[in-house]
C-alpha cells in the first residue's frame, strides 16, 4: 500500500488553498489547509505531517516566524515558503532560517508539485530517508528516457554497468538533450534505487546560501540560523546527489568541494567536527568542462576527481532515428493532458522534422509539438516550427507508431 504523505498549507487566501489542493491531491499527497497562524499552531500540535507549506504574510503570525517555531520544536519536518515577493534576499532569509524551499507566487501545477517532491524526498517527515521505494523526484509524468539511437543505447547500457558502483559520473552534452534524465537514471542502477535522489542547480543558487545547501549548517553559526540544517550530502545519504550546472559554481566551492569528495566527509558550517558522507555524485555540465579549465573558470583537480565515468550525450540532430519517435510520444501526452484526440503527423511534416537542425534539442522539439498541438489550427503547415499535426482524419492515412 503506498505512504501517505499528509501536507499542511498555510495560506489567507482561498484560492491559493485550492490551487494547492488541486495540484496535489491527484499527485497522492493528503492537503489540509488552514487560513492564519494560531490556526496552523493548533494543528501543528495535533496531527503529524510530512510537510508544511505557508505564505510569507499569514494572519497572525508571519509566515518567518510560523517557519522558525516549526524548525525549533520539530526540525527534521520540510516547509516550504511561499511569497509573492520573490528576492535573493527573501530567498537567503527563509532558506537560512531552515526553509526546504522556496516557491515564488504565482506559480504553475509543475513548480508547486516538483518543489513538493523535493522536499519530501529527503525526508519523510519523522527524520529518515524514504523507505517505500518511492522516488519523487523521478515519478514526474513523461520522465522517461525514449531512444532507439544507438549511441543513446550503448550509453544506457555502460550506465547499468557501472551504476552499482561509488564512481562519480560527469554528464556533458548541449541544453535540453536530457542530462537530468540520465542522471535519474543512474540512480535507478544504483544499489540503492530507493535511497534519496537529491538535485541542487548550481547555476540557481545565490552565493550566500550555496554553502549552506550543499553542507549544512550549525543553529546559531550566522544570523538567522536558528536550527540546524542538513546539507544535501547528509541528505543523500546511500544515495544519489546531483550537482546540475557544476560549471557555475563560485571557484572557492569548488575547492570545499573537492575537499568533500577526497575526505568523503562535510564540514558543517559553524560546526566542531567533519560528518562523515555516503553517497554518489553526479555532475552535470552543459559546456566543456575541460574548456572551462583551459579558461581559468573550473579547477583543474576538481575535474579530474568527478571526471571518473565520462558521459557525453549526443544532440538531437545526431539522433535522427529518435525525432520521430520523440516527436509522437510528446503528442500522445499533450493529446492525454488535453483531452483531445490527435490522428497522426503528417508525411510532409516528419521529414521537416528531421531536417531541422533543433539548436534547443529534444526540449525544443517537445515545446514546438506543444504549442502547434495547443495554436487549435489543423490542416495547415508551419515552417518556422516545421510541425503539421492533424486532429480529424483525412483521405491520407497517417504514419502511426509501432
Amino acid at each position: 500500500m503506498a505512504e501517505v504523505f499528509p501536507i499542511l498549507v498555510v495560506d489567507d487566501h482561498p484560492d491559493i488553498c485550492t490551487e494547492v489542493l488541486q495540484c496535489l491531491k491527484p499527485a497522492g499527497f493528503q492537503v489540509e489547509n488552514v487560513s492564519s497562524g494560531p490556526e496552523a499552531f493548533e494543528r501543528f500540535s495535533t496531527t503529524k505531517y510530512s510537510l508544511v507549506i505557508t505564505d510569507e504574510h499569514i494572519s497572525g503570525i508571519d509566515g518567518m516566524n510560523l517557519l522558525n517555531s516549526i524548525k525549533k520544536t520539530s526540525p527534521q519536518i520540510p516547509v516550504i515558503i511561499m511569497t509573492a515577493n520573490g528576492s535573493v534576499h527573501n530567498a537567503v532569509e527563509a532558506m537560512q532560517a531552515g526553509a526546504s524551499d522556496y516557491l515564488l507566487k504565482p506559480f504553475s501545477s509543475e513548480s508547486l508539485e516538483k518543489t513538493v517532491k523535493r522536499a519530501i524526498g529527503g525526508c519523510n517527515g519523522n527524520g529518515g530517508s524514504l523507505s517505500t521505494g518511492r522516488i519523487p523526484d523521478l515519478r514526474v509524468a513523461g520522465k522517461e528516457i525514449i531512444t532507439l539511437n544507438q549511441t543513446m543505447l550503448n550509453i544506457l547500457k555502460q550506465i547499468r554497468g557501472v551504476a552499482p558502483s561509488k564512481a562519480t559520473v560527469l554528464i556533458q552534452g548541449e541544453s535540453g538533450t536530457g542530462k537530468e534524465l540520465l542522471a535519474a537514471y543512474v540512480h535507478q542502477h544504483s544499489r540503492h534505487p530507493e535511497a534519496p535522489y537529491v538535485a541542487l542547480n548550481c547555476a540557481a543558487l545565490p552565493d550566500t546560501l550555496a554553502e549552506s545547501e550543499l553542507f549544512g549548517h550549525e543553529k546559531g553559526s550566522f544570523t538567522g540560523a536558528v536550527g540546524r540544517k542538513i546539507g544535501k550530502f547528509e541528505q543523500a545519504n546511500k544515495g544519489t546527489v546531483v550537482l546540475d550546472e557544476i560549471s557555475e559554481m563560485p571557484l572557492p566551492l569548488q575547492a570545499k568541494l573537492l575537499r568533500v569528495l577526497q575526505e568523503k566527509e562535510v564540514d558543517r558550517i559553524g560546526g566542531t567536527r567533519p560528518v562523515p558522507i555516503d553517497a554518489r555524485v553526479v555532475a552535470i555540465s552543459n559546456i566543456d568542462l575541460k574548456t572551462a579549465v583551459g579558461d581559468g573558470k573550473f579547477r583543474e583537480d576538481l575535474y579530474y576527481r568527478i571526471n571518473v565515468i565520462p558521459l557525453m550525450l549526443p544532440p538531437l540532430r545526431e539522433r535522427k532515428d529518435d525525432i520521430e519517435l520523440l516527436a509522437r510520444r510528446f503528442l500522445e501526452k499533450f493529446s492525454l493532458v488535453n483531452h483531445k484526440k490527435v490522428v497522426g503527423i503528417d508525411e510532409a511534416a516528419v521529414n521537416m522534422l528531421l531536417g531541422h537542425d533543433w539548436k534547443g534539442n529534444v526540449r525544443e522539439l517537445e515545446n514546438v509539438i506543444e504549442e502547434r498541438f495547443s495554436s487549435g489550427v489543423v490542416g495547415r503547415f508551419y515552417p518556422n516550427t516545421c510541425c503539421w499535426i492533424r486532429r480529424k482524419a483525412t483521405p491520407r492515412p497517417p504514419i502511426t507508431l509501432k
